[in-house]
């Protein structure tokens, strides 16, 4: 059968051949009215929309502004001249865009767009281990409350977790809640790491096995994984570090094939960059990413939901945290 084509006609043409690879053609034909209306909307209400890497490429390529790991947007999000943000990623991360910007309207189209690590810890836990640990100084990883940010001294991603942990010139810290990231610092640094239970859903889900089958079965394929995958994982890996990471690697060392280790539109967005790369795709879904659509940033923009607030005083003592973390 031949391929279908899409008619060179309208303001998205040339991003739907762009996109055909990981958008086929009749997919794209259902997007295409939410893409349009979506940046009318930017335009008409001066609005940017900052979505993580994990997004979907109809919204990573097709009506963001600013594309990243959660400290690129963390950056970023400090230098956007818009009125309004709407972040298209998990709550945490609308969090964080608004500490960072308190005087704008920042939007986050599904409430219910969690995160497993934020969830695992609470404000209380973090005092308790203050507690335990009296003087250790707190890592507190960005995928968290805002309450939990406010208890913390610092903020880390998993770009800068080995710096920032470093930054305190202490041989003891504690960091939290991704334990398989703090394992996987402990690991580059000397200093000793006090970790917290905490798994990212998606990451913990792989394995030393799945990487030595993906070796059996793709022969000479690169294989890159997320820091907060298991330490076993890492350790059969090629390369480890952040879905910024990743993506330099990729570009940078232009592999012929090669997988990466995270959640799976992460290799859609990427593979859109280097169509001559085969991407070699186990897919972990994250289910709290894939609640943010086409539909609800459009829904978000036109009735202006929903709204990230925070207490003045909490925000006051997570921001510190934050700019603590874009310092270092």
């Amino acid at each position: 059968m031949a391929d279908l084509v899409l008619p060179a006609v309208g303001p998205n043409a040339s991003l739907a051949e762009r996109l055909r690879r990981v958008i086929p053609p009749p997919e794209w034909a259902v997007f295409e009215d939410d893409v349009e209306a979506i940046l009318a909307l930017k335009r008409r209400r001066n609005a940017v929309v900052l979505a993580h890497n994990y997004q979907t490429p109809e919204i990573y390529h097709g009506v963001a502004d600013i594309v990243g790991d959660s400290l690129l947007l963390a950056r970023e999000a400090t230098k956007v001249d818009a009125e309004v943000i709407v972040l298209a990623g998990v709550h945490f991360m609308a969090e964080t865009a608004k500490l960072l910007n308190p005087d704008k309207t920042v939007l986050i189209p599904d409430v219910e767009a969690g995160c497993s690590l934020a969830e695992s810890i609470t404000a209380n836990d973090v005092r308790l281990m203050r507690a335990r640990h009296p003087g250790v100084p707190v890592v507190a990883y960005v995928n968290t409350s805002v309450e939990v940010k406010a208890e913390s001294d610092v903020c880390c991603t998993s770009g800068n977790a080995r710096a920032v942990v470093e930054s305190f010139g202490v041989d003891h810290v504690i960091m939290l809640p991704d334990e398989y990231l703090a394992r996987n610092v402990a690991a580059q640094t000397k200093v000793r790491i006090t970790a917290w239970k905490g798994h990212c859903e998606v990451h913990e889900r792989f394995s030393a096995d799945d990487v030595r089958t993906l070796r059996d079965n793709h022969p000479g394929v690169t294989v890159l994984a997320h820091p907060e995958c298991p330490p076993e994982v890492v350790a059969e890996a090629d390369f480890a570090g952040s879905t910024a990471a990743m993506s330099d690697f990729v570009g940078a060392r232009r592999p012929v094939r090669v997988v990466l280790l995270t959640e799976c539109s992460m290799s859609d967005n990427v593979a859109v960059l280097h169509p001559d790369i085969e991407f070699i795709r186990p897919c972990n879904l994250c289910p709290h990413m894939k609640r943010i659509t086409l539909k609800n940033i459009r829904h978000a923009l036109e009735t202006n939901t929903h709204e990230v607030t925070i207490d003045p005083a909490m925000a006051e003592r997570a921001r510190r945290a934050v700019e603590r973390m874009l310092a270092s």
